[in-house]
């Protein structure tokens, strides 16, 4: 992994994350990313997700920015993925929210809704075994 790619990532917060199905095959996912100040790629998702699914049974994933006008560049990273749940998580997804959109109006009211969601922070760390055979 570059830094440049690492770079294009915080710059580019529009994403598409590859997960493994139980089959093998590559589940992919529209996601929103930010990255973390130890370097790490930061996603807020729901617990009952298809991508945490995914990661609970097999951590390696890909992720490809892409800049807002979707031509113009992109870049992957491919990684190990972890999940925090609540309450742990909740400091990583304001700072997610913080990144992406810029400060919340109402930070209780944020807090509220990630509880309600069961929302989890997917950390990915890059580098690591990428792909998997065949995929």
């Amino acid at each position: 992994m570059s830094e440049d790619a690492l770079e294009f990532f915080r710059h580019n917060h529009r994403a598409v994350l590859a997960t493994y199905r139980r089959d093998g095959r590559a589940q992919m996912s529209p996601i929103v990313q930010a990255v973390g100040n130890d370097g790490r790629i930061l996603i807020s998702t729901t617990a009952a997700s298809a991508k945490v699914r995914n990661i609970k049974r097999d951590p390696r994933v890909s992720i490809c920015a892409l800049t807002n006008g979707f031509f113009g560049g992109s870049a992957q990273i491919d990684g190990t993925a972890s999940i925090t749940p609540l309450p742990e998580a909740m400091p990583t997804l304001r700072f997610v929210y913080e990144q992406i959109s810029g400060p919340h109006p109402d930070w209780d009211e944020f807090e509220r809704h990630m509880v309600a969601q069961v929302r989890v922070v997917v950390a990915i760390t890059p580098g690591g075994p990428g792909p998997a055979p065949g995929a």
